[in-house]
């Protein structure tokens, strides 16, 4: 029996990147996978179908995380399709990098709106959805939090943000059942990484100049650590920020 048969997932922002990695390595380890995208339609098909070639279960779902009217309706049909929610992964995020006088408002609200109060929301509204036996809620924060590099000042702020959000709620939730913890990732090569210029730079070569493991890391990497943290291999771990950077400090 693989460690996730009959569980159900939802991973948010998961049409590509690490969201997809993560969809695929919990559908591969028996896990019903709920694909969510904001507007990728046809990536979060390609996630689909993939896993079902596997052998796997999966459906997509459309739905942006920063609107609440959405993420209520992710969830009354995920609930619809497979009749319970044992698995939340706060996946979907955006992030701008650039100097303290880039920063606007309207900035400052995007990235919070997804970052932060999307993950609350959500969290918020799988508690609800979570059987008597409890769940589990996976949050995808960021190496920033702790790296705090310059140029980033916002998005550092949600990814902080994260951390605190993990820590309480496994304190708060721990009571019912529920484990909350989140991983940190530093720099991955995804779709993301390349369109923003950190892939194929100076800034990557730096990166991993400073790296114990000589890399940066890859969407796989980061999906084994959540299909650990969603299995009862875990069993044992809440409010835990597991830093998954190949040794960047």
């Amino acid at each position: 029996m693989k460690k996730l048969e009959n569980k159900v997932a939802l991973v948010t922002g998961a049409s590509k990147g690490i969201g997809a990695g993560i969809a695929k390595r919990l559908a591969a380890d028996g896990a019903s996978v709920v694909v969510n995208f904001s507007s990728s339609e046809s990536e979060a098909n390609e996630v689909v179908n993939f896993i079902r070639e596997k052998g796997g279960e999966a459906i997509a779902i459309q739905g942006n995380i920063s609107k609440q009217e959405d993420i209520k309706r992710i969830f009354e049909e995920t609930s619809a399709k497979y009749g319970k929610i044992d698995i939340l992964v706060n996946n979907a995020g955006v992030y701008h990098w650039g100097p303290l006088e880039s920063v606007t408002a309207e900035d400052f609200h995007n990235q919070f709106n997804i970052n932060v109060l999307g993950l609350l929301i959500a969290s918020q509204t799988a508690v609800n959805y979570f059987a008597e036996q409890g769940g589990n809620i996976i949050n995808i924060g960021s190496s920033v939090s702790s790296a705090q590099p310059a140029g980033s000042v916002v998005y550092t702020a949600t990814k902080s943000a994260v951390d605190s959000i993990t820590r309480v709620l496994s304190k708060e939730l721990g009571p019912k059942k529920i484990r909350v913890n989140s991983i940190n990732p530093g720099v991955v090569n995804t779709e993301g990484s390349r369109a923003g210029g950190f892939i194929g730079s100076e800034m990557e070569k730096t990166f991993i100049s400073m790296t114990p493991l000589g890399r940066v890391g890859l969407p796989d990497d980061i999906a084994g650590i959540a299909a650990f943290l969603a299995s009862d291999e875990s069993a044992w771990l809440t409010g835990e920020l597991i830093s998954a950077s190949g040794g960047l400090r």
